[in-house]
């Protein structure tokens, strides 16, 4: 299903991440009576230093992540070399 967010549209069916810039700069409407500017700001910053924190932990569990499996795909192939073929026995 096609959604739209930003104006962007995307076809997986899950949404873009919110990135900290956008927390930062997302503007909101004014109201007769809305909500104090300097709370939005403060909640925004608030937001973004979190989503940032998470972006930095992603990136580094995935790196971490792509090394463990190059770790185990040298071990199993330094492993099947070092294996006999099953009919090779003595038997």
């Amino acid at each position: 299903m096609t959604q739209y967010r930003s104006g962007r549209v995307y076809l997986t069916g899950l949404p873009s991440r919110l990135t900290p810039h956008e927390v930062r700069t997302h503007a909101f409407d004014t109201h007769r009576r809305g909500v104090d500017p300097d709370q939005v700001r403060e909640f925004q910053t608030m937001v973004a230093d979190e989503l940032t924190d998470l972006h930095r932990q992603v990136r580094l569990l995935a790196q971490e992540n792509d090394r463990l499996k190059r770790a185990l795909r040298d071990w199993q192939t330094m492993h099947a070399r070092e294996c006999r073929p099953p009919n090779d026995g003595p038997w």
